[in-house]
C-alpha cells in the first residue's frame, strides 16, 4: 500500500466537468493498494494518516494532526503509484491490487477515516479524473506500508 499525502489549502475533483468531491485547507490522499496489502496495513495507515504532525502550530512548527485542526481529506485512489520504476520506461502496474478488490479496500479505507470523526471527500474510483489542488507549502510526504 502507498500513499502520498498533500498538504493543501485547497483541493477539488472533477469527472466529466462536473465536481465530484472539494475540500477547503487539508490533506490530498493518493492511494494505490497492491496485491499483497492486508486490512492490517489499512489499519496501520488510517492511523499514520490521522496522527501525523505536519500542520503548524503557533510556533510555526509543524507540530499539529488534521484530526487536531479538525481539517479535510480528498481521497483519491491512485493504481499508477505501484510502478516502482526499476525497469524499463513503459510503466507496469502488476503489482497493483485487482480492481474489484482494490475498489473494496479503498472504500473500507474512507470508511475507517470516516470513522475517525474526519470530513472526508472522494473522487470516483476507476473514473477518468482531473485533480486540482493548491499544495500548501509545498508539503509531501509518500508513505509505503
Amino acid at each position: 500500500m502507498k500513499v502520498i499525502i498533500q498538504r493543501v489549502k485547497e483541493a477539488k475533483v472533477e469527472v466529466n466537468h462536473q465536481i465530484k468531491g472539494q475540500i477547503k485547507q487539508g490533506y490530498l490522499l493518493y492511494i494505490c493498494f497492491e496485491t499483497n496489502d492486508s486490512l492490517k496495513q489499512l489499519e496501520s495507515a488510517i492511523r499514520k494518516i490521522r496522527d501525523i504532525r505536519i500542520f503548524e502550530d503557533e510556533n510555526r512548527k509543524m507540530n499539529r494532526s488534521i484530526k487536531d485542526k479538525e481539517l479535510s481529506i480528498l481521497s483519491i485512489s491512485q493504481f499508477t503509484l505501484s510502478w516502482d520504476g526499476k525497469k524499463g520506461n513503459r510503466p507496469s502496474f502488476d503489482k497493483s491490487m485487482e480492481p474489484k478488490k482494490a475498489k473494496e479496500f479503498f472504500d473500507i479505507f474512507n470508511q475507517k477515516l470516516k470513522n475517525e470523526k474526519l470530513h472526508v471527500e472522494t473522487g470516483i474510483f476507476a473514473a477518468d479524473m482531473q485533480v486540482y489542488s493548491i499544495n500548501d507549502g509545498p508539503v509531501t510526504f509518500y508513505l509505503s506500508f
